[in-house]
Parts: structure tokens; C-alpha cells; sequence
């Protein structure tokens, strides 16, 4: 994965539509996704190293700063990070079951890669504000001492943030259940 990812909220399309075509034409980065989420915000996840993360970053927040809503800057995310957005991840055991709920996308991505590197567990998914209200959510597996270490370390930073929703950790779940959870 590359060295550290962002990302950056406005409050139109438009300008998130412009916003995300300043910051590739600013520094070499990929955009790993962008697109409105609710309530009709614009959200641009992008990557590459650092030091253009943050040059990029910052030009898109001085270019369209009446329309700019947030941002942040990851370094060194956990590998898992990109199959978790596509929800690209394939659930071999679900020996244990972690959710975590927020008020936010950016929370939800610092929040799982806290849980991805407190405990020996596997992100399943992060769904980012998409139909939720602008609300977000991560689930994990693991066993269940792992998945509940991931799951408080996470619940911990989503509470600092003060945009902890709400979390769960489910012992042995259904294999019914494992269809729905992609």
C-alpha cells in the first residue's frame, strides 16, 4: 500500500469534483475513491507518499476552502485498508464478528486501521457514508479475544473523536449471517 492516505470532504459535487482533479494534477497520487455520499457531500479518498498527500491536501483546502467541510492525513496505513473499502475481502472463519459505527467516514478509516493494528484480525469491510446519512461502519474477524481488543482500541478513538455511534462483537456467528455482511 502507499505510504499514507487522505481524505477530504466538501460540502457540493462540484467542487468535489473539482477538488479531485486539482489534487492529481497537483502531486503523483492515486485516487482510490470519490463520489457524493449522504447528505449530499463529496468525499475523495486518495493515496501515495506522504509529502505529496500533504502538498495535494493542502492545495485542494486553499483552492476551495468555502466549500472544504475536513480532512486528514493517515501515514503508514495497514495494508488491509484498500481491500476494506472495496469490501473486497474474502471471510474464510468468521470465528468472531466486530462492528463499529460512526458519525463519519474519517473516523471510521482511523478507527479500523487502530483495530487492524492493535489485534491479529481481518477487515472485512468499511462502508463509508454511502446511503447511511453520512454515517459510517467497519466490520472485522478474528477470534474473539482479538476482535474484542480491535474492537475497544477502535471504539477508543472513535470516542475521542466524539463520533462513536455504536459497536458490537459477535460470538460464532451464523454462517447465514457471513452472505450479507459484502
Amino acid at each position: 500500500m502507499k505510504k499514507a492516505i487522505a481524505i477530504l470532504e466538501f460540502t457540493t459535487v462540484s467542487t468535489g469534483l473539482k477538488a479531485a482533479d486539482l489534487l492529481v494534477k497537483t502531486a503523483e497520487l492515486d485516487i482510490i475513491e470519490a463520489g457524493a455520499v449522504c447528505p449530499g457531500k463529496y468525499m475523495i479518498i486518495i493515496a501515495g507518499q506522504l509529502a505529496a498527500v500533504a502538498v495535494a491536501t493542502r492545495a485542494a483546502q486553499k483552492a476551495y476552502g468555502e466549500r472544504y467541510i475536513n480532512s486528514f492525513i493517515l501515514g503508514n496505513p495497514h495494508e488491509s485498508l484498500l481491500p476494506g473499502f472495496y469490501g473486497s475481502t474474502e471471510i474464510n472463519n468468521l470465528s468472531a464478528l466486530g462492528v463499529l459505527e460512526t458519525f463519519d467516514a474519517a473516523t471510521a478509516i482511523k478507527a479500523a486501521d487502530t483495530a487492524v493494528k492493535t489485534a491479529i484480525v481481518e477487515l472485512i469491510e468499511i462502508r463509508l457514508a454511502k446511503g447511511m446519512c453520512g454515517k459510517s461502519y467497519i466490520t472485522l474477524t478474528g477470534d474473539v479475544a482479538a476482535v474484542t481488543a480491535a474492537i475497544e482500541a477502535a471504539k477508543q478513538v472513535a470516542s475521542d473523536a466524539g463520533m462513536l455511534l455504536d459497536s458490537a462483537v459477535i460470538s460464532n456467528p451464523d454462517t447465514k449471517l457471513a452472505q450479507f455482511l459484502l
